[in-house]
């Protein structure tokens, strides 16, 4: 799953129109024009298609975790350089508060269904043997439950 997928179902998802999203990436630190946000959101087969980096992205998620947790005291954390499926889970849950029971269910409602020691073991430090690496397939349906979620409430 590419970035830019990510990004747009985050945005479908939680309904974020072009300020949102301006205001959540200022809140990352960073501060693309609205008309490279439109071009992050087109999808692959349009030709004005830009690829989103792993930068902006965790730029976005870390804006996105201050929009919904609040800022804290300490100093903003820099966005990372190079971002894994298992760094994008983990920043979704954090921004939501998500418990392991919360992102069962989430999986559920897309139509996965995982142990709860699978699921501890994506969010292990990379060198512990029991660390597992989130497969596509797995943020696919995680970020297909959140829609499924999230967008459900507002309907």
């Amino acid at each position: 799953m590419d970035n830019n997928d990510v990004l747009r179902r985050m945005r479908y998802a939680f309904e974020l129109n072009d300020a949102a999203m301006s205001q959540v990436f200022a809140l990352g630190g960073v501060q693309p024009a609205p008309n490279t946000i439109r071009l992050w959101l087109k999808k692959d087969v349009d030709p004005e298609y830009v690829l989103i980096s792993d930068f902006n992205l965790a730029a976005f998620l870390n804006g996105f975790i201050i929009s919904r947790r609040g800022k804290k005291e300490e100093p903003q954390s820099v966005p990372e350089s190079h971002l894994s499926n298992n760094l994008i889970i983990r920043k979704i849950k954090i921004a939501l508060d998500l418990k392991d029971d919360d992102i069962l269910q989430i999986l559920e409602l897309a139509g996965m269904k995982i142990s709860r020691h699978e699921l501890s073991a994506l969010f292990r430090n990379p060198a512990q043997m029991q660390y597992r690496e989130c497969k596509d397939q797995l943020l696919r349906n995680f970020v297909k439950g959140l829609q499924l979620k999230y967008r459900e409430k507002k309907a």
